[in-house]
């Protein structure tokens, strides 16, 4: 055993800047890289250091490489396997890869005496870290690159086109330790929350993409106890996999109050071993990379050297209790990393005090060297050289997993044969898009369903996109003539695109929809302002109700609840005061059937025409006539088989008619003037300024005697047998004229005005009321100024949000686009009925959008998700965020009766918690859409095939049960929970013949 240490090899004449923190030897053991806190990556000459104390070594060259790139001190070297790249990670939060050059020779260093002997360029400079790279690794085939950080991020790289593949957020804390197994098969990873990861993935092809690798890199397990009371003042944790792939030695454990080394073992990944000895924390260890034998010979041993904050460098074999070798003090600063040369001879060392060492050992000092294909056989029993992330546990999952592939295949071209518009009519179906239920109307048909276009009409041409304008900081001059740039957000300059649209073409839209441009495919439509509904709205204003401290005789504040407690008997004269309500019982928000309505709305104006149109079918319609035009027939925005109801205001009493091609079909004359009208095939309804609301049938008979309301009324919709109104004090009420029955009490709009939580006292301006309406279940629809919009249960007799800005700005399935629309008239099954609501939830989730951008709420939830994206606790935030955006869809389509949308989401929903490997609530879905599968499975064997399917949203429970078994069947984690499904489900027999 002899020690080499060269006086050359440092990283800089300063030295408080030598500092050493990674070195890793070539696979072809003829380099040595090095990095250290002068932020170079240095590369010398093996051969030169081993001759460095012979004359014969004099003449050859030491450094053969310097690079500067990095901005900050280098914490990680890594050369691939395949020996042609070599990574480096800095605390600038940076991954560099680097390519030599074989083409240029030797050249000088500008600025210095060196000369360079090899050229490396930057191959690719990767950036996704928050904070600094503490270490990167190369897989055993160099298909990926890891680089793990104190950021908390463990990120994959595509070892070909260095594309980041993924981004495994598992860790609570730091990441300073990376391994991989030999076999191809896992890598672990070490960090400060005390655990080690391991991550099981196969290696990707050259081609692959960050969707095609969405199912790999699944967490295995995660060990924690030998880590539980382990120091958090170390500066890496970097473990180490043995050569025979059995054992993970993983150094900053403790046995008791003793620092140690785990080894873990393969397969149950239990640690019941640890290497006890060094005084201080290991932060360091490396197994040899071949495999010994004794003298005599005896069974493969593996070698392991350790070392750390104590200066003492231990060598193991897994053959010995105790250490072969202690070196102390061999340094005089903590260790950083240790580097074996490929032949497992000799082993390279570095320290914080800037030196490296060489460690030569001569042949039996750790024992008989085993040619390398020792190490290739014993790793077979691992599966090296096998693909896959996991094998299939029998004929059934590889039948499963090829129902799925070929399932998505179908998926996919379906998608490119709507797109190519085959055999369709542009619509995305063979029978194009069919309106929705009616869903009434609130001040015009902002809830209304559009017409079909007729399939004669030409489609219009398509404008050419107005190109975006670039946007531009803002320059002020000062007093002092100096100039000022406003800062500029990273998601709105030319970097990262935001996830939210464009405010300018929001705008843009918005100003195009009230000019009356309406494009005749959009099936709805809630950016058209209606005459008589104010621009932004129904203005709304609250009494405000918040408790507030009172003061204590020595001027300190009181809580509420702490006065509860000051309530004392009063004399005669004081008795009128004492009778008063106390602040505390006074509750944040009053019924109005207890007290006055805290809410006011603003009335809308008295117009001189108020109109409401129907198409031949009794739906509302987009198109509105001119003042007067249902007393001649010259009417030009409605077609000849529309239906206008019109109301006439004036000095006399209100006239209020229904006409058709220019015929009057019925009149009635209103003694008070009328605001609002509605109505379809099954009734009309026109609300008065005095708060009646008289009703009448499709011919003018009145239905009931005058509904007398509160207040004045704000909002009036209709839909089937459904008549909604707002009123002026924020009362909701909803009835069935059919069966003469309200669908619930009268609901206040204080709730979702947020009124419990306004601070000051008296009239506080409150978010408008922006749309109001009623679907065709007889439920409340109401979106307000904030973006939020709200639906009443009436089965629960609550308000419930089902859209809101936190989703615009958190979720990664935010769509302003309406994706799901109506269903094809072909996909509707026999006694189902139309689609209810359907297409209701992504325009709320529109208007969502809109109403957050015109009012610039949305970049400061932009700036709050960026700041948790990279605090420490927030790892997977926006993982979590976007599931829960999901199951927040899937809840409203089901709570709104949207029977496409509901598939649509909630099929999205399976497949992104199967890709997260989230198997508790994959089983725990599966498990509730299978219901009584098993009774069912008995009725079909007496003939019944399946007549009692439970049914959700329109939908048979079992159908979507296997939809959802045959779309994560390709997932292998996950095929102990599928398979027994698809078994009973029947897919492996049904769809035998198709494979």
């Amino acid at each position: 055993m002899r020690f080499l240490k060269p006086g050359w090899l440092t990283h800089s004449t300063d030295k408080k800047a030598c500092e050493v923190y990674s070195l890793h030897v070539s696979p072809d053991g003829q380099r040595l890289a090095t990095g250290g806190l002068d932020g170079n990556v240095r590369i010398w000459s093996t051969d030169a250091i081993y001759k460095s104390h012979e004359p014969a070594g004099q003449n050859i060259p030491k450094q053969l490489c310097s690079l500067s790139h990095h901005s900050g001190a280098v914490l990680t070297v890594r050369f691939s396997g395949n020996n042609r790249y070599l990574a480096s990670g800095s605390d600038d939060k940076i991954v560099l890869v680097y390519e030599r050059d074989q083409t240029a020779g030797a050249r000088p260093v500008f600025g210095s005496g060196e000369s360079q002997t090899e050229v490396w360029r930057t191959h690719r400079r990767l950036a996704g870290h928050d904070n600094d790279v503490s270490n990167c690794g190369w897989s055993a085939d160099s298909s990926i690159l890891v680089s793990v950080g104190l950021d908390s991020k463990v990120i994959i790289w595509s070892g070909y086109t260095f594309e980041r593949l993924k981004r495994i957020d598992v860790h609570q804390s730091h990441v300073k330790g990376l391994c991989f197994d030999p076999a191809n098969k896992y890598f672990a990873t070490a960090s400060d929350d005390r655990t080690v990861k391991l991550i099981k993935f196969s290696s990707p092809n050259s081609n692959s993409t960050a969707h095609d690798q969405a199912g790999n890199f699944v967490v295995e397990t995660s060990i924690d106890a030998p880590f539980s009371t382990s120091p958090l003042t170390t500066y890496f944790r970097r473990c180490s996999w043995s050569p025979d792939g059995a054992h993970i030695a993983a150094p900053n454990a403790t046995n008791g109050p003793v620092s140690s080394v785990a080894i873990i073992n393969r397969g149950n990944w239990d640690s019941e071993i640890n290497l006890i000895g060094h005084e201080a924390p290991v932060e360091v260890c490396a197994f040899a990379p071949r495999m010994f034998t004794g003298t005599p010979p005896q069974g493969p041993v593996t070698v392991i050297a350790c070392a750390g904050q104590d200066k003492a460098l231990s060598i193991w074999n897994t053959s010995n209790p105790r250490p072969l070798v202690i070196i102390q003090d061999i340094a005089t600063k903590a260790m950083t990393d240790l580097a074996w040369t490929p032949d497992g001879k000799k082993i390279f060392i570095s320290s914080l005090d800037g030196t490296i060492i060489c460690l030569a050992f001569d042949d039996g000092d750790l024992g008989h060297v085993l040619p390398v294909e020792e190490n290739e056989m014993i790793l077979q029993k691992f599966g090296v050289g096998r693909k896959g992330a996991t094998l299939p546990e029998g004929p059934d999952s590889m039948k499963l997993e090829e129902l799925s592939k070929a399932s998505e295949r179908k998926e996919v071209e379906g998608r490119m044969g709507a797109l190519m518009m085959d055999g369709t009519n542009g619509s995305g179906n063979a029978n194009g898009d069919i309106p929705m239920a009616n869903t009434g109307a609130a001040m015009g048909p902002q809830w209304q369903v559009q017409p079909p276009v007729a399939e004669a009409a030409a489609p219009a041409p398509a404008e050419p996109a107005e190109k975006e304008r670039p946007f531009k900081q803002k320059i002020t001059i000062t007093k002092d003539g100096k100039k000022r740039v406003a800062p500029l957000l990273v998601s709105t300059g030319g970097g990262g695109r935001s996830t939210l649209p464009n405010a300018q073409l929001l705008q843009a839209a918005a100003s195009n929809s009230s000019t009356g441009n309406l494009d005749p495919k959009t099936t709805l439509d809630l950016s058209r302002p209606f005459d008589g509904l104010p621009k932004g709205g129904m203005a709304a204003l609250v009494i405000s109700n918040k408790r507030k401290a009172e003061e204590d005789p020595e001027g300190e504040e009181v809580p509420a609840a702490v006065n509860s407690k000051r309530i004392s008997v009063t004399s005669a004269p004081d008795l009128k005061s004492s009778l008063e309500t106390p602040e505390f019982l006074r509750p944040a928000i009053i019924n109005p059937s207890l007290s006055v309505s805290q809410v006011r709305l603003a009335v809308p104006k008295v117009r001189t025409f108020v109109v409401s149109v129907l198409d031949s079918q009794g739906h509302p319609s987009s198109a509105l006539p001119s003042a007067g035009a249902t007393s001649s027939s010259s009417s030009a925005g409605p077609a000849s088989t529309d239906w206008i109801l019109e109301a006439k205001n004036s000095r006399e009493p209100t006239r209020l008619t229904l006409s058709r091609a220019g015929k009057v079909l019925w009149l009635d004359f209103l003694p008070r003037s009328v605001l609002l009208v509605t109505g379809n095939s099954n009734f009309f309804a026109a609300a008065c300024e005095d708060g009646t609301v008289h009703t009448y049938s499709p011919v003018g008979r009145r239905l009931m005697n005058p509904l007398i309301l509160e207040s004045t009324p704000c909002f009036l919709a209709s839909s089937g047998w459904w008549l909604m109104t707002i009123t002026a004090a924020g009362l909701c009420y909803v009835w069935n004229l059919k069966t003469k029955a309200a669908a619930h009490p009268p609901v206040s709009l204080a709730p979702i005005l947020d009124i419990a939580n306004l601070p000051k006292e008296g009239v506080t301006k409150a978010e408008a009321v922006t749309d109001a309406g009623i679907n065709s279940r007889g439920q409340l629809i109401v979106s307000i100024g904030s973006g939020d919009g709200f639906v009443y249960n009436s089965d629960m007799m609550i308000w419930q949000r089902v859209t809101e800005a936190w989703w615009a700005a958190g979720s990664q399935y935010w769509d302003t686009s309406g994706s799901y629309r109506s269903q094809p008239a072909a996909s509707v099954g026999e006694g189902q009925g139309p689609p209810l609501s359907a297409g209701i939830i992504p325009l709320l989730e529109r208007r969502t959008t809109t109403e957050v951008l015109l009012h610039g709420r949305g970049r400061w939830l932009q700036r709050v998700v960026k700041l948790c994206l990279s605090r420490e606790g927030f790892e997977g935030f926006e993982t979590a965020v976007s599931i829960a955006h999901l199951e927040n869809r899937v809840a409203a389509a089901l709570l709104l009766g949207d029977r496409e949308g509901f598939r649509g989401w909630v099929m999205t929903y399976v497949r992104r918690i199967a890709t997260e490997g989230l198997k508790g609530k994959v089983e725990e879905v599966l498990r509730e859409f299978a219901g009584r599968l098993e009774e069912e499975e008995g009725e079909e064997e007496d003939g019944e095939d399946g007549d009692g399917d439970e049914m959700v949203c329109g939908w048979s429970k079992r159908e979507l049960l296997r939809d959802m078994v045959t779309a994560i069947g390709k997932h292998r984690d996950l095929q102990r929970i599928t398979v027994p499904y698809a078994r009973l489900l029947g897919i492996m027999e049904t769809d035998e013949e198709e494979l």
